[in-house]
């Protein structure tokens, strides 16, 4: 039963109200009811499945964490930026910079938080449920953690990555522990992956124009008028996307709870993969039980050691180059 709700913001500062814990009579189809559940993915470009990662699983994962990567004072790269940072930590001693791609983080310093991380993001009900909303495998091509919340801007992934075949990418939001409504839950707009908006580059490049495009995301949301859902999700429950539906995290209203969870991006596996709407990005790929799994900038191989080790020397310049390769393949 709702014992109570809490008021959030969304990204146009609109109050939001979400409540604290799942209800019984939940509206999501199950992956029992394949047509269903696909049915309703198209319909809404989003779905919840209930319980679809073991329990035992999630608390290897937190456990993992926190043995091996809170403790640990070097380079990890991160989500935010894509490049190696030291952790940022919250006043709870959450990290607030989130870890990007869990299945590249060295194997010889995080063996555990890895092997968890391949086991969960490619867990057999994962596959199901690709396989049902896409009709066909699914890959694995990019992933994350999260204990702290960054606050993610309303975005689509699209922009940013997809399956050539554009618009068939779908990205997962894995709870590792029940996520109070005042984390900073994961929100998505339903039916906003029905609509056509601006494609990354010219004036809405990533590398130079970033800025102009998330602010049209937010004249969208308003002209269409579109409503903030940020479901309650308990440990275990994943939340699936379509790659073009706006979504992000909303702000977090009492820092002392965690949001720990794995987020990850799937493409069917008879596609490439789409980066910045505009070159075909060569994938990395090696099977984890059964699923193909891009491992980019893997830091278990010297030579991904030693670009690490070039980045954090000379972080500006390596940027810079970095933005400007951007540029060149959005024009």
């Amino acid at each position: 039963m709702m014992t109570a709700t809490y008021t959030a913001k969304d990204p146009l500062d609109r109050a939001l109200e979400i409540p604290v814990s799942v209800t019984a009579d939940d509206k999501y189809p199950t992956l029992e009811e394949p047509e269903k559940a696909r049915q309703y993915y198209e319909d809404n470009g989003y779905i919840v499945f209930r319980n679809l990662l073991p329990k035992e699983l999630c608390q290897e994962a937190l456990d993992s964490f926190a043995k091996e990567i809170r403790p640990y004072n070097g380079y990890i790269y991160r989500q935010a930026s894509a490049n190696p940072e030291k952790h940022t930590f919250t006043e709870y001693n959450h990290v607030l910079n989130s870890i990007l791609n869990v299945q590249s983080v060295d194997g010889s310093k995080f063996p555990k938080f890895r092997d968890t991380g391949l086991q969960a993001l490619t867990h057999v009900n994962i596959q199901r449920a690709m396989q049902t909303l896409m009709g066909e495998p699914g890959k694995l091509v990019q992933s994350m953690y999260f204990e702290g919340n960054p606050k993610t801007w309303a975005h689509q992934d699209c922009y940013y990555l997809d399956s050539e075949e554009q618009g068939r990418m779908v990205g997962i939001w894995a709870a590792l522990e029940d996520i109070h409504a005042g984390a900073g839950r994961f929100y998505v707009y339903p039916t906003s992956h029905k609509i056509d908006i601006q494609k990354n580059g010219g004036d809405f490049d990533i590398a130079f124009n970033h800025a102009r495009y998330k602010e049209l995301v937010k004249e969208i949301i308003q002209k269409f008028d579109l409503q903030c859902v940020a479901p309650a999700l308990a440990q275990g429950d994943v939340l699936m996307w379509h790659g073009a539906t706006i979504h992000g995290s909303l702000e977090t209203i009492e820092r002392k709870y965690s949001r720990s969870s794995y987020t990850g991006h799937y493409i069917p596996d008879s596609t490439r993969f789409l980066q910045y709407q505009s070159r075909i990005k060569p994938l990395e790929l090696r099977q984890i039980n059964g699923m193909n799994v891009n491992f980019p900038k893997d830091l278990s191989s010297p030579k991904n050691k030693a670009i690490l080790m070039v980045e954090t020397t000379f972080p500006k310049q390596f940027q810079w180059l970095k933005k400007q390769a951007i540029k060149a393949v959005t024009k």
